[in-house]
Parts: structure tokens; sequence; C-alpha cells
């Protein structure tokens, strides 16, 4: 595996599994723990968030890595 995917799944990964827990923890007082992730929704969107994290954050901070990298 390249560098640049190393870098763009390492980013993109922490990212989206950050907000998939920052989207439980947002929704804890409506919803328990246990009903959200009990549905297929969860999922979707915790996915959801870790593909666009390492598709789409991890390769813009790539490019502005190299780019500070090589001036």
């Amino acid at each position: 595996m390249s560098e640049r995917w190393k870098y763009q799944v390492k980013t993109g990964g922490i990212w989206g599994v950050f907000m998939t827990v920052f989207n439980v923890l947002f929704d804890i007082k409506e919803i328990p723990f246990s009903e959200q992730v009990a549905t297929p929704n969860f999922y979707i969107r915790a996915a959801a968030y870790i593909l666009v994290g390492i598709f789409v954050l991890g390769y813009f901070t790539w490019k502005s890595k190299v780019k500070q990298q090589n001036p």
C-alpha cells in the first residue's frame, strides 16, 4: 500500500469514527445507545462517514501535506 493510501486511511478513518461517535453522543438524550446501534441506519451512516473521510478528507489533506513539503 502506498504512503498516500496509508495516510488517507489513517486520517479519514479516524475522522469517520470520530463523527460516528459524536453523532451517537449528540442523540443519546433522545435515543438510547442500544437503540441507535440496533438500527441499520447507524451502520450506513458510519460507513458513509468513514468512506467520505478516507476518500474526500484524506485526499485533500494529503494534497495539502504534499504541497507543504514541496513549496
